[in-house]
């Protein structure tokens, strides 16, 4: 009885909407165990946060299948309308990803290492040692997946505390010639900044009054080596598992439609 009206709750929680999102905070891990009623699965995938530094980037997590969470917490049917899932963490960070990359790969949510290490890595593109990832890590079967290993953590949100499937396009303004543009600045930007409102909460200031007021190789710059430019940053570096060439007109795109996008309140 205890665990129906756990599961109750958490239902009732995931039918609050905010506009065409619907939202559920994560249970511990204890109880989403109890909830989901399999065991958990070991995972090993290359931890991208560790890909370059001249060590063993393969890791074991303990986690359970996306898709299966998002069914027990919104219900068998979570994907119809479903564009996209945002994953909010505990810092402001959000990632929205497509429904298409969870069609055509498989994705986890961790919560533990599989060899009782600390939950922690170590994101050395961002300075940062010993970061703990619950409660819960997004992660991808990359192992024989080059293309996933290539596109690096973009899509690895850790400290994930609430899942919301989103269920209407975003409402980034798509300007002739730059929709390529639009999505990589979703992609790349907003998962940390915001735009007109849009995007999270890590970073402060709206990126569309921001970067007008730059200089484009020093944005260029900026997003592609942010540590080196300010001292202490712990702005990541743009896509680094991507070739130079790629990583420049990346940043060029996202300058175009900064620049371009009016600034409203």
């Amino acid at each position: 009885m205890d665990l129906l009206r756990r599961v109750g709750a958490i239902t009732c929680l995931a039918m609050v909407l905010a506009g065409d999102v619907t939202a559920a905070p994560m249970p511990p891990p204890g109880e989403l165990g109890g909830i989901m009623g399999t065991p958990a699965l070991e995972v090993t995938v290359l931890e991208p946060h560790l890909l370059g530094n001249g060590g063993d980037a393969t890791t074991r997590y303990l986690a359970y299948p996306a898709p299966d969470v998002l069914a027990a917490l919104f219900g068998a049917g979570w994907r119809q309308g479903t564009e996209a899932v945002e994953f909010r963490a505990l810092d402001g960070y959000v990632a929205r990803i497509g429904i298409e990359r969870f069609d055509a790969n498989a994705a986890f949510l961790a919560f533990a290492r599989a060899d009782g290490a600390p939950f922690t890595v170590d994101n050395l593109g961002q300075n940062e040692t010993g970061v703990p990832l619950g409660p819960y890590y997004l992660i991808w079967d990359n192992i024989a997946n080059p293309e996933l290993v290539r596109a690096g953590a973009s899509a690895w949100p850790y400290q994930v505390a609430e899942i919301a499937p989103v269920r209407r396009a975003d409402t980034l303004p798509l300007l002739p010639g730059l929709e390529r543009a639009a999505a990589l600045t979703r992609e790349k930007c907003l998962v940390c900044h915001r735009l007109n409102g849009v995007g999270g909460t890590k970073a402060e200031g709206n990126l569309a009054r921001m970067v007008k007021a730059w200089d484009k190789e020093d944005f260029m710059a900026l997003v592609l080596t942010p540590a080196a430019q300010r001292e202490g940053s712990t702005m990541p570096a743009l896509t680094e598992t991507l070739p130079e060439s790629e990583r420049r007109a990346i940043a060029r795109a996202i300058f175009s439609y900064l620049v371009a996008v009016p600034v409203t309140p």
